[in-house]
């Protein structure tokens, strides 16, 4: 490939799904598989002249000329790959996503949002399934090829894209075309998809449904005890309301929740909030405007739930609420409907026996292990028995009859008499809790000490875990059994779910109720301290192997990775942290939390988690002992946190001090240049300056020394930033200059726009403003890609600066309003020498327009997002370059 395409180009992204369960089905056969899938879908892109861009494991980026092109080679490689002998009987399914736009060419690659946009379309389809843009469906309506029509699925929001995209799906004839919602944000396909229909709740759905549908009515709390079908009702309700929430409805777990500030970070989580807006008070911005269902499930543990609630009704005015707690919240306007257990016939006859919700829930999961299970006259009584002794309990008649597949309901209920303490007395939500916590040990009691090993370790999980996990954690009780089997063995029990994660890969998760019932057998076991441990360590591994890719070229997969396991982190982080203080508590718990809050800390920061980043810094740090690398690294990034983020420069002195100190101790020069980087920004904003430059250099020397060209590039910035506040504009720019050089070397893209940003700022204090603009408007589509909300804040307000030195005054304050408001949104205020930079853009545009001019244009731009600012400003210098 000597010249990539031009102009306006259709992208196509595609990989296999569930490849990996297919590797571990196929084994050595899977390469042939991975070859045959290969030369499939080569021979597609060459006959409508597509041009290969890249090729990682199972997945292509393919670039065509024209739209009509690439939706053909989409069709014929499906039907390809449909006709295709596969090894092992096995149908290999690929999913496409097309998108249309005129990305920028780039060092020999395409940037910018349109690749972004190709390749979350890709991720939101299925397997088998094609996914097209509005751009590229409004391109092919007229042109499609043969047995090729397009259908229409809607708007939905794709992860990491600000605005809604409407996606269509390219239906090919003889192929299947009926496929689940897509895999996005912000609509009912967000829901959880349960695996079998809601029996028995016919009446309390209508009864929901006419309840929250009237505008009076925006919070119900659905109450009961762990069992009694409360998540499982409050999606059966948010199903039927979906059409009347045209900004979408939304699933938010919460069972592994403790804090209110998580709280809002999981909703924001679920809503696809940038960073900088996943806490009050930015958040709010977030749901101000949307028509929008919330399904808040599993509250009963979190404090501060009902403030939560309180203030996102408040805050959302056409906002509505069904949450799922063992209690009510008592929040104002709150509706309580406790959920009772299912129907119990009044009569233990075959008649009464079918109209019975909790006999039809008893015979449906029967019939889903034996498919020939049936209702009869002669077995009614049983079951109506059955469900008696079980108090209707959906949870607990689920796992009676999930052994239907080896025993008749005679048999059942034989064993169920001499299990279950029947006797129970007290109220009878402790004696239906008692019912439901006795059928889950007959089920355990049911499993061979393999099973029930492998079960007992899986309660560690915080929000379900994927097999590489399990298999780390449960090694100790697996023998010479596959995990995989095992978690089968788990499912046929009713006693695991099965969920496909963003790759089609399964996620195994439990019910709340079987997980705190998995964890009191662990420690009955005198387990739970080392599978803890195993589980901390695999996490602390999982997140160090990340740790360098959240910020390469990688980041938006990394940083999504991280984001699925953020509740398995903070569970790590919790029982080590627990168990440090503790009488007789172990040092290397803290050592553990030392290593995994050094690993996560990038993640938290750009990914909107930097306040609660800090407590877990801070609770490590109080419980360190000697001095390590992962100790360094904490007091780095609370100095970070506090000095870069918060503005606190006196704590960050401190932190940044001791972290000076302890990487000399260690002798590791490795990390000393960055220590020293951040102790020099923390005294140059204390105002002293001249404490800075000994800083600086003895960290540039010392880069050099030990070859760390990335640490030497951000010594080399942090020089050109000293020699700016000092005047010498030549030498900072020489400074940028060869740092941006270096982050060319290393391509990495993150630091490369760092780096033009500085040599565009120095360019504009030499007067330079036409250059400086230009390295400006060509890092726009790049930042956009980025997804960095602290260096964008950063960024808007050097535009802003450029764009009064053009006497752009307008733009200039739309920007400058924008930036101060993410800022907030942020809670990141500008450092003393940010705002003495901002001081001269602010005085010329202020002097330039009138007192009401320049506060309207202020609101303006505060209402804009910095992207959709940068973008008018963009549009709008490119013009006066022209």
């Amino acid at each position: 490939m000597d010249v990539l395409p031009t102009g306006t180009v259709s992208l196509l992204f595609s990989d296999i799904e569930g490849s990996t369960a297919l590797l571990k089905r196929l084994g050595p056969a899977y390469a042939e598989a991975l070859d045959g899938q290969r030369r499939v879908l080569r021979k597609a892109w060459a006959n409508h002249a597509g041009t290969e861009l890249g090729t990682e494991g199972d997945s292509f980026y393919v670039v065509f000329p024209t739209a009509e092109g690439a939706v053909a080679a989409a069709a014929q490689g499906q039907r390809d790959l449909a006709g295709f002998e596969w090894p092992g009987g096995e149908q290999v399914r690929v999913r496409m996503g097309i998108h249309t736009g005129s990305p920028k060419v780039h060092d020999g690659a395409y940037v910018g949002m349109d690749v972004h946009r190709a390749a979350r379309i890709a991720g939101a389809a299925h397997g088998g399934q094609v996914l097209l843009s509005s751009a590229t469906a409004e391109l092919v309506t007229e042109c499609l090829p043969e047995q090729v029509t397009v259908k229409d699925l809607g708007s939905h929001q794709l992860k990491d894209i600000t605005n809604p995209e409407h996606v269509f799906q390219a239906a090919i004839e003889g192929l299947p075309s009926d496929f689940p919602p897509p895999k996005t944000l912000g609509t009912a396909s967000s829901l959880p998809r349960p695996a079998t229909p809601l029996v028995g709740r016919d009446g309390e759905l209508a009864e929901l449904a006419a309840l929250l549908s009237s505008p009076q009515v925006r919070q119900v709390t659905l109450t009961g005890p762990g069992g009694s079908g409360k998540t499982r009702l409050a999606i059966g309700v948010a199903e039927r309301l979906a059409d009347r929430f045209p900004d979408g409805v939304y699933f938010v777990p919460l069972a592994a929740v403790t804090t209110a500030d998580v709280m809002w970070t999981s909703i924001a989580e679920v809503l696809d909030v940038p960073p900088e807006g996943r806490i009050p008070p930015g958040f709010f911005d977030h749901v101000a405007h949307r028509t929008a269902l919330f399904v808040l499930d599993n509250l009963e543990q979190l404090d501060g739930a009902d403030r939560v609630v309180t203030e996102l009704l408040e805050h959302g005015p056409q906002v509505v609420v069904i949450a799922s707690s063992r209690r009510p919240l008592n929040v104002p306007g709150e509706i309580q409907h406790a959920v009772p257990p299912l129907e119990l016939p009044e009569e233990a006859t075959f008649t009464h026996a079918e109209r019975s919700g909790a006999v039809q829930m008893f015979v449906q999961h029967a019939k889903a292990v034996k498919g020939s299970f049936a209702l009869t006259a002669t077995n009614a009584a049983d079951v109506v028995t059955l469900c008696q002794r079980l108090d209707g309990l959906p949870l607990a008649i689920e796992l009676a009859a999930a052994r239907s597949k080896l025993l008749s309901p005679s048999a059942l209920l034989s064993r169920l008499d001499k299990s279950l303490d029947i006797t129970a007395t007290g109220s009878l939500s402790l004696a239906r809790q008692k019912t439901l916590r006795d059928t889950i040990a007959w089920s355990y009691d049911l499993l061979n000490l393999t099973q029930q090993a492998f079960f007992r370790r899986l309660g560690v999980f915080a929000g379900g875990a994927d097999l590489e996990a399990i298999a780390a954690v449960t090694a100790d009780a697996l023998t010479e059994a596959d995990p995989l089997d095992l978690v089968a063995d788990l499912v046929d029990s009713s006693l695991v779910t099965i969920l496909d994660d963003a790759d089609g890969e399964p996620r195994v998760g439990m019910l709340e109720t079987i997980r705190a019932y998995a964890m009191d057998q662990l420690e009955a076991a005198g387990e739970h301290v080392d599978v803890r441990h195993r589980h901390g360590q695999h996490y602390v591994d999982l997140a160090e192997q990340l740790r360098p890719l959240v910020v390469g070229d990688q980041y938006l997969h990394a940083r999504a990775r991280l984001e699925v396991e953020h509740d398995n982190f903070r569970k790590a982080l919790a029982w080590d942290l627990q168990r440090n203080d503790s009488p007789g508590g172990v040092a290397d718990g803290v050592d553990l939390s030392l290593r995994l809050c050094s690993a996560l800390g990038g993640f938290w920061d750009f990914s909107g988690y930097g306040s609660e980043g800090l407590r877990w810094l801070e609770r490590s740090i109080q419980g360190a002992g000697s001095d390590s690398q992962p100790h360094a690294r904490c007091l780095e990034w609370m100095a970070f946190f506090l000095g870069d983020r918060l503005g606190q420069f006196e704590r960050a002195y401190g932190y940044a001090t001791q972290c000076v100190q302890m990487w000399r101790r260690l002798g590791d020069s490795a990390g000393l240049p960055r220590a020293l980087s951040i102790l020099a920004r923390v005294e140059v904003n204390r105002g002293h300056a001249a404490a800075c430059r000994p800083l600086l250099q003895e960290a540039r020397t010392v880069a050099q020394q030990v070859g760390d060209k990335q640490q030497l590039r951000s010594v080399l910035e942090a020089l050109a930033v000293l020699e700016i506040s000092v005047g010498n504009h030549e030498q900072a720019l020489e400074l940028d200059t060869e740092a941006l050089q270096i982050a060319r070397e290393l391509q990495d893209q993150r630091s490369i726009a760092y780096g033009q940003h500085n040599v565009a700022c120095c360019l504009r204090e030499l007067g330079r403003v036409e250059e400086a603009a230009q390295r400006l408007r060509d890092l726009v589509p790049l930042l956009q890609g980025l997804n960095d909300p602290y260096f964008l804040a950063g960024f808007a307000g050097t535009y802003a600066g450029v764009l009064a030195d053009l006497n752009q005054h307008h733009s200039a304050v739309h920007m400058l309003g924008a930036a101060d408001a993410m800022r907030e949104r942020l809670d990141m205020p500008r450092s003393p020498t940010q705002t003495a930079e901002m001081a001269e853009p602010i005085a010329k545009t202020r002097a330039a327009l009138t007192s009401q001019e320049w506060d309207n244009d202020y609101q303006t731009g505060r209402n804009l997002t910095v992207e959709d600012a940068l973008t008018q400003a963009h549009a709008a210098t490119a013009d006066m370059a022209v």
